[in-house]
């Protein structure tokens, strides 16, 4: 079985990356946008005759190739999931430094993000899925939530410093 890596690139999308038997490296780069690239790539050690590629595939291309090179239901069912229209569902990996680091998860409602819901939280390689109020999160730990992307960003940003963003008052008259 090939080790895939699977990285998230915030505001871009997520990579995914694995090493050939022959070495070489290839990776995709699932665009939130829709798109995807399919690139090969080399690390600097592999030297200046190293061949890069990198290809542009609109999601009708990526779901030809995906298909011709034997896709997945379990990645059509992930695709379906990403396509449904204002549900945003990510990763949030916590570092020593963020505020809920040693910290009860809480509700996310009475933190004033109603409508956001923490799906699991992934420790080592258990999920605990559905987590208490009182479930205490580590440095390490990836919360996985779900809800409209503007509260997955508001959540991300209390969980990195304890502090919600003000709403901007979009019916405020000019200057008032």
């Amino acid at each position: 079985m090939v080790d895939v890596r699977r990285v998230k690139l915030p505001g871009v999308g997520v990579l995914h990356t694995f090493v050939t038997d022959d070495g070489g490296k290839v990776g995709v780069i699932a665009h939130r946008s829709g798109h995807s690239d399919l690139i090969t790539f080399s690390d600097d050690e592999d030297g200046p005759d190293s061949n890069k590629v990198s290809l542009r595939l609109s999601e009708d291309e990526a779901h030809t190739l995906a298909e011709l090179l034997g896709g997945t239901q379990i990645t059509e069912s992930l695709t379906a999931l990403d396509q449904i229209p204002g549900l945003s569902i990510d990763w949030f990996t916590v570092d020593y430094d963020d505020h809920i680091a040693g910290q009860p998860l809480g509700n996310p409602a009475d933190r004033g993000i109603a409508g956001l819901t923490v799906v699991a939280v992934v420790r080592g390689e258990s999920a605990n899925p559905a987590p208490a109020a009182d479930f205490k999160v580590f440095p390490g730990d990836t919360l996985v939530v779900a809800g409209t992307p503007e509260k997955v960003a508001k959540a991300f940003a209390f969980f990195r410093t304890g502090e919600l963003k003000a709403k901007a008052a979009i019916d405020a008259p000019p200057g008032g």
